[in-house]
């Protein structure tokens, strides 16, 4: 750990405490208690995206006094603030979902805000629902601070007629509701008891699966995104985060020396055998955006494509994050890819060790039941899917974990809608025919604006049982809750004049995840004239505001629907100023 007195000659918080012409800064920190060894010690900021919004943050703020603990007794002080948090769940079929993409963006602009008006040295970043995440480890690698992650934990299971249930039951139960399939009162039963504690959804959802992804990247402490939330044991976890940050500013281990290509493939390699998430083929690019690395949805498939999946979660599987946690998390599953030589072993961690050292120490074995032995996957290819032809000629992505070989091929006409609410009325009313494929187009970054979710739309074809029964196409994206052949990310999107945009009612679509195929039944003359026809992006309410900026800044979604030039085009780092 740092030595007493700190040397602050290379380190940013110098320039609020050190020297004669700092006296109006210090004065400020002996306003709030600290005392003149506290002042000339490194700064680390605790970021938290604690809120009153939702289960999955309400209980950072208690992780983060922990956190704080571990800082102290490296010998740092630590300082506490905020960001912000759109809760997918809560904002999810109706306007407020065009708030969530946006949201991880500033999550990491306020991150990186409060870093650089403050002058603190390292970072330890506490999240807990779907875009806190990557927008939390997003603003780590933008800044190149010394840095660790730590995930706020999944929430407990519910627990109905002896079996678990998460928040999905709940979604799809909608449509078995409007479907008649059930009555109000078991409607009312199951959403009172499907989320009995504090954390983010217990499937491997978004928020699982990036809590994955930052130990599988080496942000985070090894097995610290595993324990459910309520556990206090997350306590010991926070308290060696924050203990962790300081060993790696000792020896100046920064964000950018842990995320590399490497390690954003052996993070894509961990989403594919879990069959996590379609929106971590939209983070891992964005993460890889911060640090001026080409990994875009083209390379994030080629990994899914040739990655065993075998491990049995939620929403393709049985089991829930709890589970994996009792069978050893993400460190026995990355044992296992080991095996196969899928790992790059040589990658930095938070730890100070490399992901080879620490896989070393991993004494359990797959249990055969949540993590199968990669020698006898679930399907010797990823959960999740990349497609790419003439009607998404920059990629789209599927999830295919839990489905079999034959739902993943899908010919069928086309049904369009301008907008997921059209076609959720759509869904409710029954006003499609099996075989079709629905296409929500106008729902892209730009186009939406914020790229929305689609799981309310999704979970009622579930739940009227037609979730095998037709397919789904969007420029928009898919809960990591979404089951059934529905294919989202869809390039470009439609307010960029891409082909899905130029799709007519009865158009024949072809899907094939086996093949990696999406394609419409047009010629290139046909999509050429309609293109010439087109009569331009579908004009939004949003013409101010954040939303607008949104629209106005955001890039492809196959490049991570990011706002602004990334590492690339930097003219400095943060901790070097």
């Amino acid at each position: 750990m740092l030595k007493k007195p700190t040397d602050k000659t290379n380190m940013p918080s110098r320039h609020v405490t050190e020297g004669p012409s700092r006296a109006p800064h210090r004065s400020y920190f002996y306003a709030m208690g600290l005392g003149d060894e506290e002042i000339h010690q490194p700064f680390v900021g605790v970021a938290t995206c604690w809120n009153e919004a939702a289960p999955c943050n309400i209980s950072l703020n208690r992780q983060a006094q922990a956190v704080k603990l571990g800082v102290k007794q490296g010998n740092g002080t630590p300082r506490e603030f905020t960001t912000i948090t759109v809760t997918d769940g809560i904002a999810m079929g109706h306007e407020g979902m065009r708030s969530s993409l946006a949201s991880r963006e500033a999550i990491a602009d306020t991150v990186e805000l409060t870093m650089r008006g403050h002058c603190y040295d390292a970072i330890v970043g506490l999240a807990g629902c779907d875009k806190s995440l990557p927008g939390m480890m997003m603003a780590m690698i933008r800044l190149n601070t010394p840095s660790v992650f730590i995930y706020g934990g999944s929430i407990l299971p519910g627990r109905l007629n002896g079996k678990d249930v998460t928040v999905q039951d709940v979604f799809e139960a909608v449509g078995e509701h409007q479907a008649g399939n059930m009555s109000d009162e078991a409607l009312r039963t199951l959403e009172r008891v499907a989320c009995p504690s504090a954390g983010a959804c217990g499937g491997q959802f978004t928020a699982n699966t990036m809590a994955c992804v930052s130990e599988a990247i080496g942000l985070a402490l090894p097995n610290s995104a595993g324990a459910p939330a309520p556990y206090e044991s997350r306590d010991h976890y926070s308290i060696a985060s924050g203990q962790a940050v300081m060993n790696l500013l000792e020896k100046n281990i920064r964000a950018r020396d842990i995320v590399t290509l490497e390690s954003l493939q052996n993070a894509a390699r961990v989403v594919a055998c879990t069959g996590g998430s379609t929106n971590a083929g939209l983070h891992l690019p964005a993460m890889a955006h911060e640090a001026g690395i080409d990994f875009d949805l083209d390379d994030v498939c080629e990994i899914f494509r040739d990655t065993p999946y075998f491990v049995d979660l939620k929403p393709g599987g049985q089991y829930v994050a709890k589970d994996l946690y009792e069978a050893g998390g993400v460190p026995v599953i990355m044992k296992e890819l080991r095996k196969a030589g899928l790992i790059n072993e040589d990658c930095m961690t938070a730890t100070g060790y490399s992901i080879g050292e620490e896989i070393d120490r991993v004494s359990l074995e797959a249990d055969g039941k949540v993590i199968y032995s990669i020698g006898e996957p679930l399907s010797k290819t990823g959960g999740v899917v990349g497609l790419k032809g003439n009607l998404a000629p920059e990629g789209a992505i599927v999830k295919v974990a839990g489905m079999s070989s034959q739902h993943q091929m899908f010919t069928g006409p086309a049904r369009v809608f301008e907008c997921e609410e059209d076609a959720f009325e759509a869904v409710q009313k029954r006003e499609y025919e099996e075989g079709e494929v629905l296409v929500i187009r106008n729902e892209g970054p730009a186009g939406g604006p914020g790229m929305r979710e689609m799981l309310a739309t999704t979970a009622a074809l579930s739940g009227q049982g037609m979730g095998k029964k037709v397919a789904l196409i969007t420029d928009g994206r898919f809960s990591g809750a979404t089951r059934g052949f529905c294919v989202g990310h869809v390039g470009p999107e439609a307010a960029h004049g891409g082909p899905i945009a130029l799709i007519e009612n009865g158009d024949v679509i072809t899907l094939n995840a086996i093949e990696g195929e999406i394609s419409v039944d047009l010629t290139d003359e046909v999509l050429a004239e309609r293109k010439a026809n087109w009569k331009g992006p579908r004009q939004t309410i949003y013409a101010s505001g954040a939303l607008w900026k949104y629209s106005q800044l955001v890039g492809s979604a196959k490049l991570g629907a990011c706002t602004h030039p990334g590492a690339r085009d930097e003219k400095h780092i943060y901790m070097d100023l």
